[in-house]
């Protein structure tokens, strides 16, 4: 079991998403340990439910692609809230149709990388006390699935106003912001004790994430074949929930990552870095750690959230 005995009696932790799949199992298990744990929620009735009665659990409202209501949020949670041991940025979507949030982004990109962005940074005083003190983590799910956008993120055209849409595209990008998006928090809040990891948690056997995706959705990039079966090579690398968490929990609490961050992290290692021609389904690919592309994105996700990092 990666938490193993450690215990995490006083630590306060906030995992988006944190009442479905992965998510679940990632708040179960800190709370087990003994964490304190809020759960931003944008199906408030839905997450109660599914955390039941934990008695150090809390659900607070939350709509990612909302500005004001991840600025609602965080204001409700930093009165008299404790210094942030864990962000856990769990939550996303894939691979959607064609869909705007109020202010014009492109949702997945809004929900899986701007949304927590702007979380991360107006709950940075309390993540920097934590930093000062035992130090804070910050862990942000992205995917194998940056592979599906050569290049990375599209600077120039980041919300599809310009070239044609494609939700794989599309979630790929969101996911290569992830990416980057850790390397560049990382980076930034190591003097402060704050550090950053990326994780790609694997192929899990079910979670909601595929809810809006048909058979022919994944036929067509040769994630099933005509029968509708998964690639062998991909089928034998299929997680179940508990195990998809388990990078995510090894990211959190491992001793072994002390002193480290910026790292993309899968299957409880560091993975490696592969070429931008490989075929495999392991490692991170060379747009989701291109230092310019990391500093431009920052600069990118500042202007489209209006928000600033108080560092």
């Amino acid at each position: 079991m990666v938490a193993g005995s450690v215990d995490l009696t006083g630590c306060f932790a906030v995992v988006t998403g944190g009442y479905a799949g992965i998510g679940k199992e990632t708040v179960r298990v800190l709370h087990e340990r003994g964490a304190t744990v809020v759960v931003p929620a944008r199906d408030v009735p839905k997450a109660t439910i599914a955390l039941g009665n934990l008695p150090r659990v809390r659900v607070l409202p939350l709509d990612l692609a909302d500005p004001a209501s991840i600025r609602r949020f965080t204001a409700e949670l930093q009165d008299n809230a404790p210094p942030l041991d864990l962000l856990i940025d769990n939550a996303g979507i894939m691979a959607t149709p064609l869909l705007r949030t109020a202010g014009g982004h492109e949702l997945q990109l809004a929900t899986n990388h701007l949304g927590h962005f702007q979380l991360a940074a107006e709950l940075w005083p309390l993540l920097r006390l934590a930093g000062d003190g035992r130090g804070a983590r910050v862990i942000v799910l992205t995917s194998g699935g940056h592979r599906f956008a050569p290049g990375g993120v599209d600077l120039d055209d980041p919300s599809y106003e310009r070239r044609p849409y494609d939700r794989w595209q599309a979630y790929a990008q969101s996911k290569t912001a992830n990416a980057l998006f850790a390397l560049a928090l990382d980076a930034r809040g190591e003097a402060h004790g704050v550090r950053a990891f990326s994780v790609h948690p694997g192929v899990i056997s079910s979670t909601e994430l595929s809810r809006n995706l048909s058979l022919a959705d994944f036929q067509a990039i040769g994630l099933r074949d005509a029968e509708g079966q998964m690639p062998p090579a991909l089928a034998a690398r299929v997680k179940t929930i508990e195990q998809g968490a388990a990078t995510t929990l090894w990211c959190a609490l491992s001793p072994q990552l002390a002193g480290s961050g910026g790292v993309y992290c899968e299957d409880c290692e560091i993975a490696r870095a592969v070429p931008a021609d490989d075929k495999s389904l392991e490692g991170v690919l060379p747009w989701a750690r291109d230092a310019a592309a990391v500093a431009h994105l920052w600069d990118l996700s500042e202007r489209l959230t209006g928000t600033r990092f108080t560092l």
